[in-house]
């Protein structure tokens, strides 16, 4: 019972900060700002890994496109439509996955 009373003291404290009922808030408000020496290694790592999944990208569609190919010549069918779709599915995944976070987020 008293996990129940302290979140709603919290919920309250919450809402008086935002001006309901014109009280303080004992809420803390971390800062949102990260050390620079931090941001720099994230942005590189986040860089690097939007290169891979670029690559991969263009790789999965050079890949499907070769074996669309072959298949064609070797007289064979299969999925290669539902294939592509996947990769592109991925590349527009990785393409939209910065502006995704920052929306959400932000």
């Amino acid at each position: 019972m008293s996990l129940l009373l302290a979140v709603s003291n919290i919920l309250a404290d919450a809402a008086d900060t935002a001006g309901t009922t014109g009280g303080t808030s004992n809420v803390p408000a971390p800062v949102s700002n990260a050390p620079e020496a931090l941001t720099d290694k994230v942005n590189t790592v986040l860089g690097i890994a939007a290169w891979a999944g670029t690559a991969a990208g263009v790789a999965g569609v050079l890949i499907t496109g070769a074996m669309m190919a072959v298949s064609v010549k070797r007289g064979e069918s299969s999925e290669h439509m539902s294939r592509l779709g996947m990769v592109l599915g991925g590349c527009v995944l990785v393409a939209t996955a910065g502006p995704l976070i920052s929306f959400v987020f932000a």
